[in-house]
C-alpha cells in the first residue's frame, strides 16, 4: 500500500488539505498528516486541523508521495522550512511522487524540483518566480512524470483523484469518484 505524507502548516488552505487527506484515505491509501510544530494547525479560514503526528517524528520514514496543500501563509511556512525542502528532494531521489496545489508548487520550484518540467499553480504564483526553465500551464491538474501540480481550492477534488490514479491506478480512481456522486 502506498504511503503518503501531507505536511500541514499554519495558514494552509483547509479545503485542499482535507480533500487530499479524505480522498486518499477513501482509496485505502495510508495518509500521514504531519504538523510542522506541536499541536493543532489553524488553517487560512480559521478551521482547526489536528495532524496525526509531528513532522520530526516521521522525517526519516519512507514515503511514496509527499503532497503539499497550498494557501497563504501556509505555503510560505512550508517554503521557509528546510526540513520540507530536504524531504521533497529525498522522496524525489527515491523515485517517489511530489505533489503540490495552489501556492505550494512554489515550494517544489524552490526545492529545485520543477526544472525542465511543466507545472501549474494558483494564478500568478509560479509566474512571479520568473522560472525560465518551467513551462507554466493553466490546466486544473498537470502531471509531468513524478511531479503533479494543481491550481487551487476549486481543483482540489480533481487533484486528489489524479493522485489516487498515480498511486493506485485508474480503476481505484474510478471507484472513489463514483462514490463521490460527481
Amino acid at each position: 500500500m502506498a504511503r503518503i505524507l501531507v505536511p500541514l502548516a499554519h495558514g494552509c488552505e483547509e479545503l485542499e488539505a482535507v480533500t487530499i487527506i479524505d480522498l486518499l484515505r477513501r482509496a485505502g491509501l495510508e495518509v500521514v498528516s504531519a504538523g510542522l510544530e506541536p499541536g493543532s494547525v489553524k488553517a487560512s479560514r480559521g478551521v482547526v486541523l489536528q495532524p496525526d503526528v509531528l513532522l520530526d517524528a516521521v522525517l526519516d520514514q519512507p514515503f511514496d508521495m509527499v503532497v503539499l496543500p497550498g494557501g497563504l501563509p501556509g505555503a510560505d511556512h512550508l517554503d521557509r522550512d528546510p526540513r520540507i525542502h530536504a524531504l521533497l528532494r529525498r522522496v524525489a531521489a527515491d523515485r517517489g511522487f511530489i505533489a503540490a496545489i495552489c501556492a505550494a508548487p512554489k515550494v517544489v520550484a524552490n526545492a529545485g524540483l520543477l526544472k525542465g518540467r511543466q507545472a501549474t499553480g494558483y494564478p500568478g504564483v509560479l509566474e512571479s518566480l520568473q522560472l525560465h526553465d518551467v513551462r507554466v500551464g493553466s490546466s486544473a491538474v498537470v502531471r509531468d512524470g513524478p511531479v503533479i501540480t494543481s491550481r487551487g481550492p476549486g481543483t482540489a477534488m480533481d487533484f486528489a483523484l489524479a493522485l489516487i490514479e498515480a498511486l493506485a491506478g485508474r480503476e481505484k480512481r474510478h471507484e472513489v469518484e463514483v462514490g463521490l456522486v460527481r
